[in-house]
């Protein structure tokens, strides 16, 4: 889906700043979305985030001007669908793990993405420290063991974010932009319900629109629509070493909006599934280097 500048070895700042200005508005929102759990639970609050993102796309995007071929239809499927889990896994993750964490364990599925394939001595060490990364933060009896039904949650919200850039990019390349909005479409077709059942008439009340309205901005609008304009100004590399950085922001967000704190020990998992992402990505070759982020 990206379009490479022509002069890859300059990279321009205001880019740079679209990228991280995107994760930090992905984390915040994140940390707003907690707000709601409490209302309408995770289901329901990806429920929301869904129905009003994707009316914020679909009006900027208009995609009921994208004609699509029954050929194009699969890839925008399993994109959509993987899309609406990817959220809905995530959420659920939140529920019983602090955000910095479970974005770390999210971004296993873009990690298996970039490494998927390689055949060079080099990514067994960034294989290595994902996999370390991963132990330091299994269940364990020092007094800070992890919830395993919400870190399932969060390796299944990588595993749909990895079908999301692999079939995001198969989609991308037939109908560009439009294609978030008309995904967006998708999952909600697919999320919205589920929140409906869980939730009932609750789910819209009138209280909970200020908080789903931020939310829905932070976490798709806003930086789904930087990316898009970073991803054509940036060598791709660059916007995947940037994208490595978003375990971190997720845990500082967790902290300074939800005061939720890390021991030392997940700490260094997140560093190191960081390094491995990064290394990864600087590694890459170029066609595995292209492959483009987005988060639950």
């Amino acid at each position: 889906m990206n379009r490479l500048p022509a002069d890859a070895s300059r990279v321009p700042l205001m880019p740079v700043g679209m990228v991280l200005l995107s994760m930090v508005s992905i984390q915040v929102g994140a940390a707003f979305a907690k707000g709601l759990f409490p209302h309408v639970g995770a289901a329901g609050a990806t429920a929301l985030r869904l129905i009003l993102a994707t009316l914020m796309l679909v009006l900027f995007f208009r995609p009921w001007r994208m004609r699509v071929s029954r050929a194009q239809w699969r890839p925008l499927i399993v994109f959509g669908v993987s899309l609406g889990l990817m959220n809905l896994l995530f959420y659920k993750s939140l529920e019983t793990l602090p955000l910095g964490l479970a974005i770390a364990l999210e971004f296993t599925g873009p990690l298996a993405v970039a490494l998927l394939g390689s055949r060079r001595w080099i990514d067994l060490l960034w294989v290595a420290l994902a996999v370390l990364g991963l132990c330091l933060l299994l269940p364990h009896l020092d007094g800070t063991a992890l919830d395993p039904r919400g870190m399932a949650y969060a390796l299944g919200a990588g595993v749909c974010w990895a079908l999301y850039i692999v079939y995001g990019q198969r989609a991308g390349m037939d109908h560009g932009p439009q294609t978030v909005a008309l995904g967006s479409v998708i999952a909600a077709a697919v999320v919205v319900p589920i929140g409906v059942v869980q939730v009932g008439a609750a789910l819209f009340a009138p209280a909970l629109l200020p908080l789903a309205l931020a939310v829905a901005l932070l976490s798709t609008a806003l930086p789904y629509s930087l990316e898009m304009v970073a991803l054509t100004r940036l060598p791709a590399r660059t916007f995947g070493m940037l994208m490595s950085l978003e375990p971190a922001i997720g845990a500082l967000s967790g902290l300074l909006f939800l005061h939720e704190q890390l021991s030392q020990r997940q700490w260094l998992a997140i560093a190191a599934i960081i390094v491995a992402s990064a290394g990864s990505t600087l590694t890459a070759s170029a066609p595995r280097a292209e492959a483009g982020c987005g988060e639950g």
